[in-house]
């Protein structure tokens, strides 16, 4: 199932065109590194994609109801003016929940003090189902795993995000998107603020993942162990290949490998041709 697809992209900024004939069709599951030399719009595709940015011509269509997520390579304003402390934005992931939570909790009162009836138990337990399916019972260990996993310590937690870095607000940004876990999840550099540890932990919690990837990684043995496809970003073209970042590049070897085969025969050629003039 296509979740996603852009037909005829281009992008310039001022008299530079960044590229321009690109069509992209992603598919459900799919877990794509985005590669290509630096310069050539990898970050500027992204955000096209993600609808941060509008192309110069193209059009994206996303399927209906698609949730996505966007990280971007340095998010020190993405929590600008905000004084929540890690913990409390990762609760904010889960305010249906909470808010559930406060309900039940109000029942239950009633329920103690003998002013509950038949209409308010079945409500309950209606809420109390709706809640358990959720993950309410679980949210607040996942919370932690999350922000463990990443390299928080519990002792940092409530750490207002004002005081934290650029770095490490990027990771707290990246630890939110992996707790919403939209249908579509793209990053853009995500092991550039982790140590060693976290990236084998993010690298065992994407290979999980359920839903469909795009990512644009420096790191090739990251992209080697998370990655099911490869497209490969030029001005004009991005190709597609099957696999992960090695199999990608001994794909790519063998296409370079025909291509000269056919440039040195269409050379002979021309050059045999003109040895009879």
């Amino acid at each position: 199932m296509i979740i996603l697809q852009a037909k005829a992209l281009a992008q310039r900024f001022g008299a530079a065109e960044i590229f321009s004939g690109i069509e992209v069709k992603l598919h459900a599951k799919e877990r794509v590194g985005l590669v290509g030399p630096n310069g050539c719009g990898k970050t500027t595709l992204l955000q096209i994609l993600a609808g941060l940015q509008t192309p110069t011509a193209g059009e994206v269509s996303r399927a209906q109801g698609l949730t996505l997520g966007y990280l971007q390579q340095e998010a020190a304003l993405a929590f600008s003016g905000q004084d929540n402390t890690i913990f409390a934005e990762m609760l904010s992931v889960f305010a249906g929940l909470r808010q559930m939570e406060a309900e039940l909790r109000r029942m239950e009162a009633l329920m103690e003090a003998g002013e509950a009836d038949e209409a308010l138990f079945g409500e309950y337990g209606r809420i109390q189902s709706t809640y358990e399916m959720g993950g309410g019972y679980q949210y607040q260990h996942e919370i932690k795993r999350v922000l463990q996993g990443l390299g928080f310590a519990p002792e940092v937690w409530q750490t207002p995000l004002t005081q934290l870095s650029g770095g490490q607000k990027t990771r707290v940004l990246l630890g939110r998107l992996l707790l919403e876990a939209p249908d579509l999840l793209i990053l853009d550099e995500p092991t550039n603020h982790l140590d060693v540890t976290a990236v084998e932990w993010l690298e065992r919690t994407l290979r999980a993942w359920n839903g469909t990837l795009l990512i644009v990684s420096h790191d090739r043995y990251f992209l080697d162990r998370i990655a099911s496809h490869i497209w490969e970003l030029s001005a004009t073209r991005l190709r597609r290949y099957k696999g992960n970042y090695t199999t990608y590049r001994q794909q790519r070897q063998l296409e370079w490998e025909r291509e000269e085969a056919l440039f040195q025969a269409e050379k002979a050629r021309l050059e045999n041709e003109l040895a009879f003039i």
